[in-house]
């Protein structure tokens, strides 16, 4: 059985972790209302642009010089699997989870004879997927220096990505991050990003004939990659949003453990020092006795 003094340096240890999961709680808490205002600020710019480019490309897809990102390089052998997470632990199962999704979807798409490519936005991810996937892995984006997220960040991550497409390497690039929803909930999301997904109520909306200029492919040719840098962007103030949130959520049920295990330290601490006084006044008694 432990020493009084070494229940004593136990309980002082647990009561600092205790202070220290405490801060990181309203650290995350008070970072966490700023990124879920830049997330929920970026969402309906994401989802219009989404809808506007869906509109024109179904014009426009089944056009001979329709563009690769949209059309597709008539194959879908190869494909990129561009997976965000965050570049910090302390947050619950958050990175698991993206990192799961996107392992899944992988050892999927190998079991039909397709290969994978992974390009990995922040640490995290990286460090888990190196673990099963390291040949696999063709570059690593590491975002810890950057104090703010923005534009120019995914507008650098959509270059890489678009020159790789450009030269060939892959056919289906799919975007993986977490959607947050609230700070107990964050759910992990694949989209696809290349070719272009456009959903069924964009192509099958109303029969009405429009009139572009310029011509709709030179249109899609400046939006296509500009739509690809904007849904990027959503997914990292996404991330960012439920990063905070998890953290949040894991250091208040860290604080509450070490509270119950401060609780039952005590209790230990206390019964044993009790049973160790009397013992003392036992021995104190039938010396006394004896004499």
């Amino acid at each position: 059985m432990a020493s009084l003094k070494d229940m004593r340096v136990r309980i002082a240890s647990t009561k600092a972790t205790q202070k220290i999961t405490k801060a990181m709680q309203m650290v995350a808490a008070s970072r966490l209302r700023r990124a879920q205002t830049a997330a929920e600020a970026a969402r309906p710019y994401a989802d219009k642009m989404g809808a506007v480019i869906g509109n024109i490309a179904s014009a426009a897809a089944g056009s001979p010089g329709a563009s690769a990102l949209l059309a597709g390089t008539g194959n879908d052998q190869v494909h990129l699997l561009l997976v965000c997470t965050g570049e910090r632990g302390l947050c619950g199962a958050f990175n698991s989870a993206i990192v799961r999704l996107a392992r899944e979807r992988a050892y999927a798409l190998m079991s039909q004879g397709k290969e994978v490519k992974f390009f990995c936005v922040g640490r995290k991810g990286y460090e888990q997927l190196r673990r099963t996937f390291e040949k696999q892995i063709v570059e690593h984006i590491d975002l810890r220096s950057v104090r703010q997220l923005g534009f120019v960040n995914a507008e650098d991550i959509t270059k890489k990505v678009l020159a790789r497409f450009e030269a060939g390497e892959f056919d289906v690039c799919t975007l993986f991050y977490s959607q947050f929803k609230s700070v107990i909930a964050q759910v992990p999301t694949a989209q696809q990003i290349i070719p272009l997904v456009v959903e069924e109520k964009a192509a099958s909306g109303p029969a009405t004939s429009y009139e572009y200029e310029p011509e709709e492919d030179e249109i899609l040719s400046g939006l296509l990659p500009r739509n690809i840098a904007v849904q990027i962007f959503r997914a990292l103030l996404e991330n960012n949003a439920s990063f905070y949130g998890a953290q949040m959520s894991s250091m208040d049920s860290a604080t509450r453990n070490a509270g119950e295990m401060i609780r039952k330290q005590t209790q230990i601490y206390n019964r044993t020092r009790q049973a160790q006084i009397t013992k003392e006044l036992i021995e104190i008694i039938s010396g006394a006795e004896a004499i």
